[in-house]
Protein backbone atom coordinates (compact mmCIF):
# COMPACT_ATOMS: atom_id res chain seq x y z
CA UNK A 1 0.00 0.00 0.00
CA UNK A 2 1.30 3.26 -0.61
CA UNK A 3 0.45 5.89 0.98
CA UNK A 4 -1.17 9.17 -0.27
CA UNK A 5 0.64 12.59 -0.32
CA UNK A 6 0.02 15.84 1.23
CA UNK A 7 -0.69 18.78 -1.31
CA UNK A 8 -1.19 21.16 1.06
CA UNK A 9 2.29 21.18 2.15
CA UNK A 10 3.79 21.36 -1.71
CA UNK A 11 6.20 23.88 -2.17
CA UNK A 12 8.14 24.89 -5.46
CA UNK A 13 11.27 23.59 -4.58
CA UNK A 14 10.08 19.41 -3.70
CA UNK A 15 10.87 17.01 -6.47
CA UNK A 16 7.87 15.27 -5.28
CA UNK A 17 5.47 16.96 -2.69
CA UNK A 18 5.93 16.28 0.72
CA UNK A 19 4.26 13.01 2.21
CA UNK A 20 1.12 12.69 4.61
CA UNK A 21 1.35 10.20 7.36
CA UNK A 22 -0.62 7.33 6.82
CA UNK A 23 -2.09 7.13 10.13
CA UNK A 24 -4.69 4.19 10.47
CA UNK A 25 -4.28 3.14 6.69
CA UNK A 26 -0.72 2.18 6.70
CA UNK A 27 1.77 3.58 8.83
CA UNK A 28 4.66 2.40 11.33
CA UNK A 29 1.47 2.66 14.32
CA UNK A 30 -0.56 0.40 12.56
CA UNK A 31 1.86 -2.13 12.55
CA UNK A 32 1.33 -4.07 16.55
CA UNK A 33 -1.82 -3.65 16.52
CA UNK A 34 -2.40 -5.37 13.09
CA UNK A 35 0.02 -8.29 14.17
CA UNK A 36 -2.28 -8.91 17.82
CA UNK A 37 -5.44 -9.22 15.63
CA UNK A 38 -3.62 -11.40 13.78
CA UNK A 39 -2.72 -13.41 16.38
CA UNK A 40 -5.55 -13.20 17.92
CA UNK A 41 -7.84 -13.97 15.17
CA UNK A 42 -9.35 -10.73 14.61
CA UNK A 43 -9.78 -10.42 11.44
CA UNK A 44 -11.05 -6.86 10.96
CA UNK A 45 -8.25 -5.75 13.41
CA UNK A 46 -5.67 -6.76 11.17
CA UNK A 47 -5.32 -3.59 8.58
CA UNK A 48 -2.30 -4.76 7.04
CA UNK A 49 -3.42 -8.00 6.32
CA UNK A 50 -0.59 -9.49 7.67
CA UNK A 51 -0.01 -13.36 7.06
CA UNK A 52 -1.43 -16.06 9.50
CA UNK A 53 1.14 -16.78 11.73
CA UNK A 54 1.33 -18.35 15.02
CA UNK A 55 4.14 -16.47 16.23
CA UNK A 56 5.52 -12.94 15.01
CA UNK A 57 9.33 -11.55 15.55
CA UNK A 58 9.00 -7.87 14.60
CA UNK A 59 12.89 -6.46 13.69
CA UNK A 60 13.13 -2.64 13.67
CA UNK A 61 16.19 -1.20 11.58
CA UNK A 62 16.93 1.91 12.82
CA UNK A 63 17.14 4.54 9.96
CA UNK A 64 16.64 1.79 7.19
CA UNK A 65 14.28 4.39 4.58
CA UNK A 66 12.55 2.47 2.11
CA UNK A 67 14.43 4.86 -0.58
CA UNK A 68 17.62 4.02 0.77
CA UNK A 69 16.96 0.22 0.93
CA UNK A 70 15.87 -0.09 -2.85
CA UNK A 71 18.70 2.45 -3.84
CA UNK A 72 21.17 0.12 -1.99
CA UNK A 73 19.07 -3.10 -3.07
CA UNK A 74 22.56 -5.22 -3.89
CA UNK A 75 23.44 -4.73 -0.26
CA UNK A 76 20.63 -5.95 1.19
CA UNK A 77 19.84 -9.59 -1.08
CA UNK A 78 17.77 -10.81 1.88
CA UNK A 79 15.80 -8.05 2.85
CA UNK A 80 14.93 -7.15 -0.77
CA UNK A 81 13.58 -11.11 -1.57
CA UNK A 82 10.90 -9.97 0.77
CA UNK A 83 7.31 -9.17 0.19
CA UNK A 84 7.56 -5.29 0.34
CA UNK A 85 4.77 -2.95 1.34
CA UNK A 86 5.02 0.74 1.90
CA UNK A 87 4.53 2.29 5.32
CA UNK A 88 4.90 5.83 6.43
CA UNK A 89 6.28 6.84 9.87
CA UNK A 90 4.54 9.59 11.87
CA UNK A 91 5.87 13.51 12.54
CA UNK A 92 8.17 14.32 12.62
CA UNK A 93 10.50 11.49 10.86
CA UNK A 94 12.32 10.75 14.15
CA UNK A 95 13.23 7.91 16.26
CA UNK A 96 11.56 8.67 19.96
CA UNK A 97 8.56 9.56 17.78
CA UNK A 98 9.00 6.35 15.75
CA UNK A 99 9.47 4.01 18.25
CA UNK A 100 6.59 5.44 20.78
CA UNK A 101 4.04 5.36 17.78
CA UNK A 102 5.41 1.94 17.14
CA UNK A 103 4.95 0.63 20.64
CA UNK A 104 1.99 2.12 21.29
CA UNK A 105 -0.16 1.96 18.17
CA UNK A 106 -0.97 5.94 18.08
CA UNK A 107 -0.06 8.84 16.53
CA UNK A 108 2.36 11.55 18.02
CA UNK A 109 -0.56 13.94 18.79
CA UNK A 110 -2.35 11.15 21.18
CA UNK A 111 1.00 9.87 22.65
CA UNK A 112 2.93 13.21 23.03
CA UNK A 113 6.09 12.36 21.93
CA UNK A 114 6.27 15.18 19.28
CA UNK A 115 10.06 15.10 18.91
CA UNK A 116 13.50 14.54 19.75
CA UNK A 117 13.37 17.72 21.70
CA UNK A 118 10.06 19.44 22.71
CA UNK A 119 9.25 22.09 25.25
CA UNK A 120 8.01 20.85 28.57
CA UNK A 121 4.92 22.73 29.03
CA UNK A 122 5.10 25.66 31.83
CA UNK A 123 8.84 25.73 31.28
CA UNK A 124 11.23 27.14 29.51
CA UNK A 125 13.03 23.52 29.27
CA UNK A 126 13.50 21.20 26.29
CA UNK A 127 12.66 17.56 27.06
CA UNK A 128 14.70 15.11 25.57
CA UNK A 129 12.81 12.12 24.11
CA UNK A 130 15.73 10.03 23.92
CA UNK A 131 17.73 10.65 27.24
CA UNK A 132 14.35 11.42 28.72
CA UNK A 133 14.30 13.73 32.25
CA UNK A 134 14.12 12.51 35.62
CA UNK A 135 11.70 15.28 36.68
CA UNK A 136 9.18 14.28 33.78
CA UNK A 137 7.41 10.85 34.81
CA UNK A 138 7.04 8.65 31.35
CA UNK A 139 3.59 7.31 32.34
CA UNK A 140 2.17 10.79 32.49
CA UNK A 141 3.49 12.21 29.61
CA UNK A 142 2.26 9.48 27.70
CA UNK A 143 -0.75 7.78 29.42
CA UNK A 144 -2.29 5.15 26.76
CA UNK A 145 -1.63 1.48 27.52
CA UNK A 146 1.12 0.66 24.61
CA UNK A 147 -0.44 -1.92 22.09
CA UNK A 148 2.67 -4.16 23.19
CA UNK A 149 0.94 -4.40 26.34
CA UNK A 150 -2.60 -5.24 24.97
CA UNK A 151 -1.08 -7.92 23.03
CA UNK A 152 0.42 -9.17 26.59
CA UNK A 153 -3.15 -8.66 27.83
CA UNK A 154 -5.12 -10.48 25.19
CA UNK A 155 -2.91 -13.56 26.10
CA UNK A 156 0.22 -13.13 23.69
CA UNK A 157 3.69 -13.71 25.27
CA UNK A 158 5.12 -10.57 23.81
CA UNK A 159 8.52 -9.64 24.35
CA UNK A 160 11.48 -6.73 23.85
CA UNK A 161 14.84 -7.77 23.16
CA UNK A 162 16.93 -4.24 23.35
CA UNK A 163 19.97 -3.08 24.48
CA UNK A 164 20.47 -3.33 28.73
CA UNK A 165 21.27 0.80 28.71
CA UNK A 166 17.58 1.08 27.68
CA UNK A 167 16.13 -0.97 30.31
CA UNK A 168 13.98 1.16 32.34
CA UNK A 169 14.50 4.47 30.63
CA UNK A 170 11.65 7.14 30.09
CA UNK A 171 11.04 6.42 26.68
CA UNK A 172 11.26 2.08 27.09
CA UNK A 173 8.49 2.79 29.97
CA UNK A 174 6.64 5.60 27.49
CA UNK A 175 6.28 3.17 24.33
CA UNK A 176 7.16 -0.18 25.72
CA UNK A 177 5.70 -1.06 28.82
CA UNK A 178 3.86 -3.92 29.68
CA UNK A 179 6.05 -6.27 27.73
CA UNK A 180 8.69 -8.04 29.00
CA UNK A 181 12.31 -6.57 28.33
CA UNK A 182 15.42 -8.80 27.77
CA UNK A 183 18.46 -7.17 27.62
CA UNK A 184 20.52 -8.34 24.75
CA UNK A 185 23.67 -5.92 23.56
CA UNK A 186 25.08 -8.23 20.73
CA UNK A 187 23.79 -9.43 17.75
CA UNK A 188 24.23 -13.28 19.07
CA UNK A 189 22.52 -12.61 22.38
CA UNK A 190 19.36 -10.83 20.30
CA UNK A 191 19.19 -13.89 18.23
CA UNK A 192 19.72 -16.78 21.24
CA UNK A 193 17.22 -14.44 23.02
CA UNK A 194 14.76 -14.53 20.13
CA UNK A 195 14.80 -18.28 19.91
CA UNK A 196 13.64 -18.76 23.56
CA UNK A 197 11.06 -15.80 23.61
CA UNK A 198 9.03 -17.57 20.16
CA UNK A 199 9.15 -20.40 22.06
CA UNK A 200 5.91 -19.36 23.24
CA UNK A 201 2.46 -19.44 21.27
CA UNK A 202 0.87 -17.06 20.71
CA UNK A 203 3.98 -14.88 20.81
CA UNK A 204 5.25 -11.66 19.44
CA UNK A 205 8.70 -10.66 19.88
CA UNK A 206 10.12 -7.40 19.04
CA UNK A 207 13.60 -6.78 18.39
CA UNK A 208 15.77 -3.50 17.59
CA UNK A 209 19.12 -2.71 15.79
CA UNK A 210 20.26 0.40 16.05
CA UNK A 211 23.80 0.52 13.69
CA UNK A 212 22.68 1.37 10.65
CA UNK A 213 20.93 4.83 11.81
CA UNK A 214 24.46 5.46 14.07
CA UNK A 215 26.78 5.03 10.65
CA UNK A 216 24.15 6.96 8.55
CA UNK A 217 24.67 10.15 11.02
CA UNK A 218 28.35 10.02 11.33
CA UNK A 219 28.84 9.05 7.67
CA UNK A 220 25.80 9.94 5.43
CA UNK A 221 23.50 7.14 4.25
CA UNK A 222 24.69 7.51 0.60
CA UNK A 223 28.55 6.44 2.27
CA UNK A 224 30.83 2.81 1.75
CA UNK A 225 30.36 3.18 5.74
CA UNK A 226 26.53 3.05 5.62
CA UNK A 227 26.18 0.17 2.86
CA UNK A 228 28.46 -2.04 4.63
CA UNK A 229 26.20 -1.29 7.79
CA UNK A 230 23.28 -2.83 5.78
CA UNK A 231 24.90 -5.65 4.21
CA UNK A 232 25.59 -6.75 7.58
CA UNK A 233 22.47 -6.27 9.39
CA UNK A 234 20.54 -7.91 6.02
CA UNK A 235 22.41 -10.82 7.07
CA UNK A 236 21.39 -10.36 10.65
CA UNK A 237 17.54 -10.75 9.50
CA UNK A 238 18.41 -13.29 7.69
CA UNK A 239 19.93 -15.75 10.15
CA UNK A 240 17.14 -14.23 12.09
CA UNK A 241 14.77 -16.11 10.19
CA UNK A 242 16.73 -18.97 10.16
CA UNK A 243 17.13 -19.48 14.00
CA UNK A 244 13.21 -18.93 15.32
CA UNK A 245 10.61 -21.23 14.13
CA UNK A 246 9.33 -21.95 11.17
CA UNK A 247 5.83 -21.30 11.99
CA UNK A 248 6.63 -17.82 13.22
CA UNK A 249 6.52 -14.59 10.45
CA UNK A 250 9.33 -12.39 10.38
CA UNK A 251 8.27 -8.84 9.70
CA UNK A 252 10.76 -6.17 8.90
CA UNK A 253 10.95 -2.61 9.10
CA UNK A 254 12.25 1.04 10.14
CA UNK A 255 11.80 4.28 12.26
CA UNK A 256 12.59 6.90 9.55
CA UNK A 257 14.78 7.12 6.30
CA UNK A 258 17.31 9.74 6.23
CA UNK A 259 19.44 12.40 3.64
CA UNK A 260 22.54 13.87 3.64
CA UNK A 261 23.27 17.53 4.25
CA UNK A 262 26.09 19.01 2.73
CA UNK A 263 27.93 21.56 4.79
CA UNK A 264 26.53 24.32 2.60
CA UNK A 265 23.16 23.94 2.73
CA UNK A 266 22.68 24.80 6.69
CA UNK A 267 21.21 27.44 8.32
CA UNK A 268 22.77 28.57 12.01
CA UNK A 269 20.00 30.55 13.70
CA UNK A 270 22.49 31.13 16.42
CA UNK A 271 24.22 32.96 13.68
CA UNK A 272 21.51 34.90 12.37
CA UNK A 273 19.92 37.01 15.39
CA UNK A 274 16.68 37.95 13.13
CA UNK A 275 15.69 34.60 12.95
CA UNK A 276 15.99 34.43 17.20
CA UNK A 277 13.92 37.63 17.37
CA UNK A 278 10.26 36.92 18.97
CA UNK A 279 11.51 33.12 19.79
CA UNK A 280 11.85 31.94 23.55
CA UNK A 281 12.83 28.58 22.51
CA UNK A 282 14.37 26.10 19.88
CA UNK A 283 13.64 22.14 19.86
CA UNK A 284 13.10 19.44 17.59
CA UNK A 285 16.06 18.57 15.09
CA UNK A 286 17.45 20.06 12.51
CA UNK A 287 14.84 18.79 9.76
CA UNK A 288 12.28 19.51 11.69
CA UNK A 289 12.14 22.19 14.07
CA UNK A 290 10.20 23.78 16.64
CA UNK A 291 10.09 26.88 17.38
CA UNK A 292 8.40 28.17 20.46
CA UNK A 293 7.74 31.73 20.70
CA UNK A 294 6.81 34.88 22.73
CA UNK A 295 3.68 36.06 23.41
CA UNK A 296 2.31 37.86 20.20
CA UNK A 297 5.27 37.35 17.88
CA UNK A 298 4.32 34.40 16.12
CA UNK A 299 2.91 35.94 12.92
CA UNK A 300 6.01 37.92 13.02
CA UNK A 301 8.20 34.31 13.51
CA UNK A 302 6.71 32.26 10.90
CA UNK A 303 7.28 35.47 8.37
CA UNK A 304 10.81 35.78 8.98
CA UNK A 305 11.34 32.29 8.67
CA UNK A 306 9.41 31.93 5.66
CA UNK A 307 11.44 35.05 3.85
CA UNK A 308 14.75 33.22 5.11
CA UNK A 309 14.11 29.74 3.88
CA UNK A 310 11.95 30.42 1.28
CA UNK A 311 11.36 27.21 -0.63
CA UNK A 312 13.69 25.56 1.05
CA UNK A 313 11.49 24.28 4.01
CA UNK A 314 7.94 24.66 4.96
CA UNK A 315 6.69 26.88 7.65
CA UNK A 316 3.49 26.48 9.30
CA UNK A 317 2.01 27.58 12.49
CA UNK A 318 1.09 25.08 15.11
CA UNK A 319 -2.56 24.94 14.06
CA UNK A 320 -1.98 24.88 10.45
CA UNK A 321 0.38 21.68 11.18
CA UNK A 322 -2.05 20.51 13.11
CA UNK A 323 -5.12 20.85 10.71
CA UNK A 324 -2.34 19.41 8.16
CA UNK A 325 -2.91 16.32 9.94
CA UNK A 326 0.87 16.26 10.53
CA UNK A 327 0.73 14.49 14.35
CA UNK A 328 -2.72 12.89 14.29
CA UNK A 329 -5.41 13.67 16.69
CA UNK A 330 -3.73 15.77 19.01
CA UNK A 331 -5.05 15.94 22.50
CA UNK A 332 -5.35 19.09 24.16
CA UNK A 333 -2.15 18.61 26.83
CA UNK A 334 -0.11 17.73 23.93
CA UNK A 335 -0.67 20.87 21.56
CA UNK A 336 1.50 22.91 23.90
CA UNK A 337 4.44 20.49 23.03
CA UNK A 338 4.42 20.96 19.23
CA UNK A 339 6.42 24.35 18.26
CA UNK A 340 3.85 27.74 18.37
CA UNK A 341 5.99 27.41 14.90
CA UNK A 342 7.09 24.24 13.25
CA UNK A 343 9.65 24.28 10.18
CA UNK A 344 9.83 21.39 7.86
CA UNK A 345 13.06 21.09 5.32
CA UNK A 346 12.53 20.28 2.25
CA UNK A 347 15.53 18.87 -0.37
CA UNK A 348 18.97 19.25 1.54
CA UNK A 349 18.50 21.68 4.47
CA UNK A 350 19.39 21.57 8.19
CA UNK A 351 18.32 24.53 10.18
CA UNK A 352 20.94 23.80 12.92
CA UNK A 353 21.25 25.91 16.32
CA UNK A 354 25.04 24.71 17.08
CA UNK A 355 24.77 26.90 20.72
CA UNK A 356 21.86 24.78 21.64
CA UNK A 357 22.50 21.45 19.65
CA UNK A 358 26.27 21.62 18.78
CA UNK A 359 25.81 18.08 18.10
CA UNK A 360 23.94 18.13 15.31
CA UNK A 361 26.43 20.38 13.04
CA UNK A 362 28.78 16.86 13.18
CA UNK A 363 26.20 14.91 11.78
CA UNK A 364 26.29 14.03 8.20
CA UNK A 365 22.52 12.42 7.91
CA UNK A 366 19.81 13.73 8.72
CA UNK A 367 16.05 12.98 9.39
CA UNK A 368 13.07 14.57 10.66
CA UNK A 369 10.98 16.26 8.27
CA UNK A 370 8.41 15.00 5.52
CA UNK A 371 9.78 14.21 2.40
CA UNK A 372 9.36 10.90 0.94
CA UNK A 373 13.13 10.23 1.33
CA UNK A 374 12.19 10.21 5.37
CA UNK A 375 8.75 9.73 6.07
CA UNK A 376 8.05 6.19 3.38
CA UNK A 377 9.09 3.15 5.38
CA UNK A 378 9.07 -0.93 4.69
CA UNK A 379 7.39 -3.13 5.85
CA UNK A 380 9.00 -6.90 4.67
CA UNK A 381 7.26 -9.73 5.20
CA UNK A 382 8.94 -13.40 5.34
CA UNK A 383 5.71 -15.39 5.94
CA UNK A 384 5.51 -18.62 8.10
CA UNK A 385 7.61 -21.20 5.98
CA UNK A 386 5.07 -23.55 3.99
CA UNK A 387 2.71 -21.25 4.14
CA UNK A 388 3.92 -18.20 1.68
CA UNK A 389 1.52 -16.26 0.40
Amino acid sequence: MTPEVAPEVTTAATAEPLVAPAYGAGALSDIVPSATAMLTGDTAGNILDLPTASRVVLLLIDGLGQRQLLRHADDAPYLCSLTQRTLTCGVPSTTATSLTSLGVGLPPGEHGVVGYTCRIPGTDRLLNALRWDASVDAEEWQPHPPALAAAARAGVATTVINKRSFEGTGLTIASQRGAEFVRADSPGERLAEAVRATRHEPSLVYVYDADLDATGHREGCGSEAWRYQLSTVDAFAQRLREVVADDAALLVTADHGMVDVASEDRVDVDAEPDLLEGVALVGGEARFRHVYCRAGAVDEVVRRWRERLGDRAVVLTREEAIAAGWFGSVRRDVEPRIGDVVVACVGALAVLSTERFPHEAMLVGLHGSLTPEEMYVPLLIDPPHGGRR
